[in-house]
């Protein structure tokens, strides 16, 4: 055991040399090759340590670890080992994270590809490819709600665990790279007159904001996100997984559900107490209420026991409602000589054989109304109640050719 632990001594306090090296000035490409070879011997973990000693013990300061952040990272790339990290089970916070980068990467060779063919293009075919890289770079700004994950939920918790440096050199990254594709917006919405302008748009600007998004993902799947795993507790994971939706995701839309066994979180501690969080979003009441109000359309929602549980009151609903009707059974606000048709709906919605049933009517008080009711399931396929949306179409059903330039409704 005593050999072990020399060891690790050992390793950590050459890497520390090296690196106290490496940032006061010495030859890099000297440095390199020997701390490739250290590297490749030392667990990702004792990397993380180096770094987090040398901060306590203020040998380095934040400001200065971001100077040399970027050449430690050229440093790393591949060489950590990994060994012994973590399983990631699907559906999990970093699953998730890794997932995001791998869309990134995608963004990353489009970027590459629309690079590669600039040198053989036309002045006239400058225009086409700044449309490329513009829709490219709005793929890249999606990264923000990555990084406002890791800084609000992931960092609290490694913080928690006294774990500060990593943290804090990454989040002097981020909002580096939030700089930096400022600028790149900004240099592709200028005017841009021809390819020797554009090689030097990509050459100064847009090359370096790749490079410092392709560096942040090496600094997570080598660094950041091993390290989190070994240290956040499940319960602590499973906190950050249902706190995500409020953030939002990167370029992708994830499926997977994911739960820790034997792990129940009783409160979100990054929600506002009157906050809803649902799978694709959030709301807070006040919001949810107004947006009941403005919808075109009114909704009413009756639970599996027949009842009605919810309408919208926006102000110019097509049928009346009154909070009366809220705990009624829905037959008892049908005419009875209706009631027969409700009866066959819910029938046929909870024996699973039908799912869907239109009605319109063609001239009630002059407008056309269209009604849909819709089976409302579970995820397992459970009958948990049926929606009644309405709509006056009668202004749909006279439109004709294209509306594509900005017209306001007419008061």
């Amino acid at each position: 055991m005593s050999e072990i632990i020399n060891n690790s001594l050992q390793r950590k306090e050459l890497l520390r040399h090296l690196l106290l090296r490496l940032h006061e000035g010495d030859n890099p490409e000297v440095l390199r090759q020997r701390l490739i070879e250290v590297l490749r011997t030392i667990p990702y973990n004792e990397v993380v340590e180096v770094e987090q000693e040398l901060i306590s013990s203020n040998a380095l300061t934040a400001e200065e670890i971001l100077e040399f952040c970027d050449l430690h990272t050229a440093v790393l790339d591949g060489s950590i080992d990994l060994q012994g990290a973590k399983q990631i089970p699907a559906g999990h916070p970093v699953d998730t994270f890794k997932k995001e980068n791998r869309a990134i990467r995608e963004q990353i060779d489009a970027y590459e590809g629309v690079k590669k063919r600039i040198p053989g293009i036309t002045d006239l075919q400058v225009p086409g490819y700044i449309l490329q890289l513009r829709t490219i770079f709005n793929n890249f700004s999606d990264i923000d709600k990555h990084y406002l994950r890791k800084e609000y939920l992931l960092f609290p918790f490694l913080e928690k665990h006294l774990i500060t440096g990593p943290p804090k050199v990454m989040w002097g990254k981020h909002d580096e790279t939030r700089g930096l594709l400022k600028n790149a917006h900004e240099a592709l919405a200028s005017p841009i007159s021809g390819t020797e302008e554009l090689k030097s748009t990509i050459q100064l600007v847009l090359d370096p904001t790749v490079e410092m998004i392709a560096g942040m993902i090496m600094k997570e799947e080598e660094i950041l996100l091993p390290m989190a795993m070994d240290t956040l507790t499940e319960e602590e994971w499973y906190k950050v997984y249902r706190e995500t939706p409020e953030f939002g995701y990167c370029l992708i839309d994830p499926r997977e559900e994911w739960q820790p066994a034997g792990v129940e979180v009783k409160q979100q501690e990054y929600v506002a107490s009157d906050g809803i969080i649902l799978s694709s979003g959030g709301f807070y009441l006040d919001e949810l209420e107004a947006l009941f109000l403005h919808l075109p359309l009114d909704i009413t929602f009756v639970d599996k026991n027949d009842k009605v549980r919810f309408f919208s009151h926006s102000p110019n609903r097509v049928f009346d409602r009154n909070r009366s009707i809220i705990g009624r059974d829905v037959r008892m606000c049908h005419p009875p000589a209706s009631v027969h048709i409700v009866e066959q709906i819910l029938t046929d919605f909870k024996s699973g054989k039908e799912n869907k049933a239109v009605f319109w009517m063609s001239n009630f008080m002059g407008r056309f109304i269209y009604i849909e009711y819709s089976a409302v399931r579970g995820k397992e396929g459970e009958y948990l109640g049926v929606v009644e949306v309405t709509q006056d179409i009668t202004q749909m059903r006279k439109l004709e050719g294209d509306q594509r330039l900005l017209s306001y409704e007419q008061k």
